[in-house]
């Protein structure tokens, strides 16, 4: 039987430093995980990460690789950002003890991708627009920053100190809606929502949908039942 555990995914984007990996293999078999996805890394399996990965060496060596960011997510069914740093535009922090009961309630069901930045600058303004929500860990304000190791661990010891009854239903993937943004944005566009010419509140709409959508799940009917509706839209607007 698959556990929780098994349906979630600690994935770091472009990590540099081979010992930063193995720490982060070591700190998730400490909490009972075993799902590390790395998108272009340095060598995760040189000589230092193998020695910081300890007894979470079969933890690393079984690390998926992907060459982008889309390749890692198309199969994930909700997907949570890491970040120390707010913005107008990177969508909802969540506090952290909030993040892990939705998590958690969300693994029985859903595949769900944790996303890890880089070890100097976290995640991208574009890598932020794909998450439905971001996690912060409270930190003090005169060194704020978190080695990547001990952000996996916080996170990963959080999630398995919890246990919930409440289960979500299982959500599409990340690549489904990633289908409907775009149908949503021709229909849009076939409504001259936007005035012509105004990319910017377009790109606006779209990604406070994704934010929206990807922060609640969306299941399969209501994927169906949002692509009938702009299926309609479309046609009574050709028609006329």
């Amino acid at each position: 039987m698959i556990s929780w555990k098994d349906n979630i995914s600690f994935l770091l984007i472009e990590p540099k430093e081979p010992g930063n990996i193995g720490a982060t293999a070591r700190a998730m078999k400490n909490m009972g995980f075993r799902n590390l996805e790395l998108v272009k890394p340095a060598d995760h399996l040189a000589a230092m990460a193998r020695q910081m990965a300890c007894q979470g060496i079969d933890v690393l060596k079984n690390a998926k690789v992907y060459a982008n960011l889309g390749a890692a997510l198309r199969d994930k069914q909700l997907i949570i950002g890491t970040t120390r740093r707010p913005g107008r535009t990177r969508g909802m922090i969540v506090p952290i003890k909030e993040s892990i009961r939705k998590i958690i309630a969300a693994a029985g069901k859903n595949k769900i991708a944790i996303l890890f930045g880089r070890e100097r600058n976290g995640l991208a303004n574009q890598e932020v627009a794909q998450c439905g929500f971001l996690i912060t860990i409270p930190s003090d304000p005169s060194s704020p920053s978190l080695n990547l190791a001990q952000s996996v661990l916080l996170v990963a010891y959080e999630l398995s100190q919890k246990t919930y009854k409440k289960t979500f239903p299982e959500f599409v993937t990340h690549e489904a809606r990633e289908d409907l943004y775009r149908h949503i944005q021709d229909v849009l566009q076939l409504l001259d929502y936007a005035p012509r010419g105004d990319s910017d509140l377009d790109k606006t709409i779209i990604r406070n949908l994704k934010h929206l959508i990807g922060r609640a799940g969306l299941t399969d009917w209501e994927l169906k039942m949002i692509h009938g509706l702009c299926t309609q839209v479309e046609r009574r607007i050709n028609r006329k």
